[in-house]
C-alpha cells in the first residue's frame, strides 16, 4: 500500500478526497463559505470603507438610517454607522471569538478528559458529576451568566473577546471531556497501553504519547459544530445585550437588535446584512461538520465503497457480449 503523503493525511483535505456525490457537495460549499467568511474578517482593515465606529466623513456626519448610496453602499445604523463597515469587522470579532473560544475549550477539555478516563477513581466521579451538571444547564444562560460574572456584561475589545470566549468555552468543555474520557477509557485498555507499561513508560509518558494521540480522533468534527454554535451564541449574547460596546468593535448581534425598530418602520438595510453574515458563517461551519460527521460513519464508508464501481467493472461495461454466451442464455 503506497504512503500517503503529507497532504492528503491532513483532516479536511482527507476527507473531501473521499467523499462523493452530496456528501462533496456539501462539503465544498462548507469550506468556501467558511474561507469567504475568514478571508473577510482577516482583510476586514482594507475591505472596509470605513471603521467601525466611524460617524463623520469628509463631507460631514453620516447621519443616522440613511438609506443605500454611492457612500453607502447598505446605507447606516440608526446609530450613524456604516452598514457595509460594520458588518465586515464584525466578521473579524466572530472570528477572534471562535479561536480563542476553541483553542481554550480544547485544551482544557482535552486535558480533564485525559486525566479523567485514565486514571479514574474518586477524581474522574468528581470530574464527571461537574461535567454532567454544567452540561445538564441550558448553554445560552450559562454564557449569559459567565459573561456577567467576568465583564459585568459589556467591555471593550480585548476584555469583550476574553470575555465572550470565556464564556463559550465554559459551555464548550464539558463537550471535549465527555469525547476524550470515552476514548481514553478504551483506549487505555488495549495491549499497547499494557505493553508500555511493562517496559517501563510512566504514566505521563504513556498519557500523553500513547493514549492521548489515539483518542483524539473525532474532535475535529466537533470542532467544527461547536465553531457554528460559537458564532450563534456569540450572536446571542450580543443581541441580549451581554457582548461588546459597539465603539470597541463590531458585533453582528448587537448590529441586529439595534436594527429591530427599524423593520417595522420599512428600514431594511440595516437588518439584512447582519442577519445574512451571520447564517452565511453558521452555514458554512455547519456544512463542514455535517459532511464530516458522515464521512466518519463507517456504515456510510461501507456503502460508498459497495456502490462505487472497480475499474474491472468499468472495463466489462465497455466489452461487447459474445455470441457464446447469448446462445447459452438462449
Amino acid at each position: 500500500m503506497a504512503k500517503r503523503s503529507l497532504v492528503d493525511r491532513l483532516p479536511v483535505i482527507h476527507q473531501l478526497r473521499q467523499s462523493v456525490g452530496l456528501q462533496r457537495g456539501m462539503l465544498v460549499a462548507g469550506l468556501t463559505l467558511t474561507g469567504l467568511f475568514i478571508v473577510v474578517a482577516i482583510l476586514a482593515p482594507w475591505l472596509a470603507p470605513y471603521s467601525y465606529n466611524q460617524l463623520r466623513g469628509p463631507d460631514g456626519l453620516f447621519g443616522a438610517q440613511q438609506p443605500p448610496s454611492a457612500q453607502h453602499w447598505l446605507g447606516t445604523t440608526v446609530g450613524g454607522y456604516d452598514v457595509l463597515s460594520r458588518t465586515i469587522w464584525g466578521a473579524q470579532t466572530a472570528l477572534f471569538v471562535i479561536v480563542v473560544a476553541i483553542i481554550l475549550s480544547v485544551f482544557a477539555g482535552i486535558l480533564l478528559g485525559l486525566v479523567s478516563g485514565y486514571l479514574g477513581g474518586w477524581l474522574d466521579r468528581v470530574l464527571v458529576v461537574i461535567a454532567d451538571a454544567i452540561y445538564s444547564f441550558p448553554s445560552l444562560l450559562l454564557a449569559i451568566v459567565a459573561a456577567i460574572a467576568i465583564s459585568g456584561g459589556q467591555s471593550g475589545l480585548v476584555p469583550g473577546v476574553m470575555a465572550a470566549a470565556i464564556a463559550i468555552t465554559v459551555v464548550f468543555i464539558p463537550q471535549y471531556f465527555r469525547v476524550v474520557r470515552a476514548e481514553v477509557v478504551r483506549v487505555k485498555a488495549e495491549a499497547f497501553v499494557e505493553s508500555a507499561k511493562v517496559i517501563g513508560a510512566s504514566t505521563w509518558r504513556i498519557m500523553f504519547r500513547h493514549v492521548l494521540r489515539n483518542s483524539t480522533r473525532s474532535l475535529p468534527l466537533i470542532v467544527t459544530l461547536n465553531a457554528s454554535e460559537a458564532i450563534a451564541t456569540l450572536a446571542a449574547l450580543g443581541f441580549l445585550g451581554f457582548g461588546i460596546e459597539p465603539t470597541a468593535a463590531a458585533e453582528w448581534g448587537y448590529d441586529l437588535k439595534e436594527s429591530i425598530g427599524d423593520v417595522s418602520a420599512g428600514i431594511w438595510w440595516t437588518a439584512i446584512p447582519p442577519g445574512v453574515a451571520i447564517v452565511v458563517a453558521i452555514l458554512g461551519v455547519t456544512l463542514i461538520g455535517e459532511s464530516l460527521n458522515d464521512l466518519a460513519d463507517p456504515r456510510l464508508r461501507a456503502r460508498r465503497r459497495a456502490v462505487k464501481p472497480t475499474p474491472a467493472d468499468a472495463v466489462a461495461a465497455t466489452q461487447p457480449v459474445s455470441r457464446e454466451f447469448m446462445g447459452e442464455v438462449e
